[in-house]
């Protein structure tokens, strides 16, 4: 596609913009914008206001990092979870990965990413150090570490293991089964997979 395709430059700047998104190139982006013209002014505003809403007002929780409405998630501020499990994840996806197995009921804390030297990411640049400091105020049974199993999700997960048995030795740390393939991103496991994989979590120092 080029410009001299397109009458409007309203329909031109729509689409590029649609374009800018992961996974949709410009024919998809096309048949979008032209939904959405088909739609009435009130759904178009609706849809419009909800993503407007969402980059204004969207918060992220001061206890595990997870996005939120409020300071304190819901899952953080559910009574009925277990405080005293808490789950270390890469990102925001993988806390909806777990929570769609309906297999785990404990807390979560997300690092924000993994340790890649190559990117330029070290320790510091995750939520490490909330981390440990959390794991030694709220003084957990367990602390899962659910990382991806690839290379930085090793590296980062051993690094993790070292400050956490550094700061209290008698602390459970487990990691979830091998039932995912190595070098797998946990968001693409099947429910099923990463269920079981929660539910058979083994101790860390095993896989070290």
């Amino acid at each position: 596609m080029n410009d001299s395709q397109f009458s409007s430059s309203l329909l031109e700047n729509a689409i590029s913009e649609f374009a800018k998104l992961p996974g949709i190139g410009r024919k998809s982006a096309l048949r979008l914008v032209l939904y959405l013209l088909r739609q009435s002014n009130e759904e178009v505003t609706n849809f419009g206001n909800a993503f407007i809403r969402l980059r204004n007002e969207i918060k992220y929780c001061k206890c595990c990092h997870n996005i939120s409405d409020t300071e304190v998630c819901a899952i953080c501020s559910n009574p009925k979870r277990d405080a005293k499990t808490i789950c270390v994840v890469e990102n925001i996806k993988d806390v909806l990965s777990i929570e769609n197995t309906q297999q785990f009921h404990g807390l979560y804390h997300v690092l924000g990413g993994v340790i890649s030297p190559m990117d330029g990411i070290g320790p510091s640049d995750l939520n490490i150090a909330n981390l440990v400091e959390r794991v030694g105020n709220e003084k957990p049974d367990e602390v899962i570490l659910a990382l991806s199993p690839t290379m930085e999700g090793d590296t980062t997960n051993f690094y993790i293991y070292k400050k956490l048995i550094a700061s209290d030795s008698t602390i459970k740390v487990t990691t979830i089964a091998r039932g995912i393939a190595i070098g797998d991103e946990l968001e693409y496991a099947d429910e099923i997979t990463l269920g079981r994989s929660i539910v058979n979590r083994t101790p860390y120092q095993e896989n070290v």
